[in-house]
């Protein structure tokens, strides 16, 4: 990789890293899964002018919109809103686990010794944060993390079964489909969304706007070219790097604290998912999971 793309690549880490913090701030003036909803209505806005009809496969794409754009995100950000940016962007890591435990369970996809060894150490730097007091003080929302980073997996294997697709139109209909589950599932769950809108400054739509701009649309129109152009082996360890940038971005936008248990658990947790992705085959980019950074944002 010439040092154009690399550093083109390290951009898109560095949005994908800031994006958790980000979305705190929108966090603080709007509930979370009303705020995906918000972001979902921006990026179906932006992106169905130049997205063709998914013919034959809008069954599989609505499922996946609910599975991915709906349990997924809600889950996720949800457990976002409760804890650490820093601890989130650590825990989302365990989603290539996760997946490949499922891989193997739906496709035979045997892991070998690597992915077994790498799954231990993933699973490993969990306990360590287990004792972590950002964790302890916070396990719903951390189970809520870890309970979104499992639905990502599940959403790994639905893209799979769905075959390659193109990435502008699946991102344009899972958010088109999805906005309005998250909004009957926030007015379930939810309250004050409107008076919250209403009363929202430039951070809530900045954050927005960054999330689906930055995160889905420029992140991913850089990322499928990057795959197209080089092979999996030279553009997935990137993706190691955007857990250290929500750290970063936590502790120094939001002050949060960097502790010996983070640094440690989240070290071991990314060692394991270096290990996992070092024996995977290659991924079309045509296959890589959307609508938010890998893992997902």
């Amino acid at each position: 990789m010439n040092v154009r793309d690399a550093l083109v690549a390290l951009g898109v880490m560095i949005i994908w890293g800031f994006n958790m913090p980000f979305a705190k701030y929108a966090m603080a003036q709007m509930s979370p899964i009303m705020m995906i909803a918000l972001r979902f209505a921006l990026t179906a806005a932006l992106l169905l002018p130049f997205a063709k009809f998914p013919r034959g496969r809008m069954g599989s794409i609505a499922l996946l919109s609910f599975t991915l754009g709906t349990v997924h995100f809600s889950l996720m950000f949800s457990g976002i809103n409760g804890t650490d940016a820093a601890l989130a962007a650590i825990l989302s890591q365990t989603q290539v686990p996760f997946a490949a435990l499922l891989a193997w369970a739906a496709f035979g996809d045997r892991p070998g010794w690597r992915g077994v060894l790498g799954q231990v150490v993933a699973f490993a730097g969990i306990f360590v944060l287990a004792g972590e007091p950002g964790t302890a003080s916070n396990i719903g929302a951390v189970m809520l993390c870890i309970a979104g980073s499992l639905m990502w997996a599940v959403s790994t294997i639905q893209l799979k079964k769905l075959g390659p697709v193109n990435g502008t139109a699946l991102n344009a209909w899972i958010a088109l489909l999805a906005v309005p589950q998250l909004i009957l599932v926030s007015a379930f769950i939810e309250d004050g969304q409107v008076e919250a809108i209403r009363s929202a400054d430039w951070r809530l739509w900045a954050s927005i706007v960054y999330q689906a701009v930055g995160v889905v649309i420029i992140g991913y129109v850089v990322w499928f070219r990057m795959l197209t152009r080089y092979s999996v082996s030279q553009t997935m360890p990137y993706t190691l790097l955007v857990p250290l940038f929500g750290v970063l971005g936590g502790h120094f936008f939001l002050d949060e604290p960097i502790t010996w248990q983070r640094v440690v658990g989240g070290l071991l947790i990314i060692a394991g998912v270096a290990i996992i992705l070092v024996r995977s085959p290659p991924v079309p980019a045509e296959t890589v999971p959307p609508s938010g950074g890998p893992p997902a944002n």
